[in-house]
């Protein structure tokens, strides 16, 4: 593996069981109660020379406030990967939702990237509406504040390279500020969607999930994960539990905890 090529990880912390599909479209039919679990991740990439964390995910403490039960916190999924959390350098925030910026302070040596345009929309008069506010954590913005009072925030304004290989890459739809990540693997171009695509359905049918800030971005950021990807294959949703079914734990102990997404899916 070189410098600029990773492995990269989805794990697995939490899952939502009882989801149904028309809960997950827009305008989807109240009639289509077909279970649709949504899973929870965050996401690594490394290689011998760099780690950088994608997403935080959330902790015991939102878990019990939200009623939504967690697996395992995020670090101690991390740390079963073999990553220690409290030496990381390097953290994307893909968007500031509850589940995705939920425990930074697990982070104590991070530069957390963000875009610009994220944190504007989540301290500004969109959060005076419930539809917006209520999957974000005030306490959690209160955080990334604090951390760019402490010059531990490099904020970004479109797509911008990380490292050699990792690039983030401004999309908003979902958020104001959604950012996905692109990676360089030996397989090709994975994209980390995140929420930019919850399902693999979402992207690939054209059905928005019903969660959004403006839909005419959201079905842009579709063609947008198309075009920074490989292939279709490469596109990683941020909430689909086919992730784990597609790709291989990178060992057995991490069988239905983490996926290795630098390699193949299954056909």
């Amino acid at each position: 593996m070189t410098d600029d090529e990773y492995e990269v990880l989805a794990i697995r912390y939490a899952t939502w069981p009882k989801r149904f599909r028309w809960q997950n479209f827009h305008r989807g039919d109240p009639h289509d109660d077909a279970p649709m679990p949504l899973d929870f991740y965050v996401w690594a990439i490394r290689n011998g020379k760099r780690t950088i964390v994608v997403d935080t995910g959330y902790d015991k403490a939102e878990a019990a406030t939200r009623n939504q039960p967690i697996s395992h916190e995020p670090r101690a999924a991390l740390a079963m990967a073999g990553i220690d959390c409290a030496t990381v350098e390097d953290v994307v925030i893909t968007h500031l939702h509850f589940d995705h910026a939920g425990s930074t302070g697990h982070f104590p040596k991070a530069r957390f990237h963000l875009q610009e345009r994220e944190m504007v929309f989540a301290t500004g008069p969109c959060m005076c509406h419930d539809g917006m506010s209520s999957a974000y954590t005030a306490d959690h913005v209160c955080a990334m504040v604090k951390n760019v009072f402490e010059r531990r925030v490099q904020f970004h304004d479109g797509a911008e390279e990380l490292a050699p290989g990792v690039s983030v890459h401004l999309v908003g739809g979902h958020t104001g500020g959604i950012q996905c990540v692109r990676v360089k693997t030996k397989r090709g171009w994975v994209v980390l969607a995140s929420d930019v695509s919850h399902y693999y359905e979402n992207f690939e049918t054209g059905r928005a999930f019903p969660l959004y800030h403006d839909m005419d971005l959201t079905y842009r950021g579709y063609a947008t994960l198309r075009k920074l990807a490989s292939s279709t294959r490469h596109i990683i949703p941020g909430h689909d539990p086919l992730v784990m079914a597609r790709y291989p734990a990178p060992a057995p102990h991490l069988d239905g905890i983490a996926a290795r997404l630098d390699l193949d899916p299954a056909p």
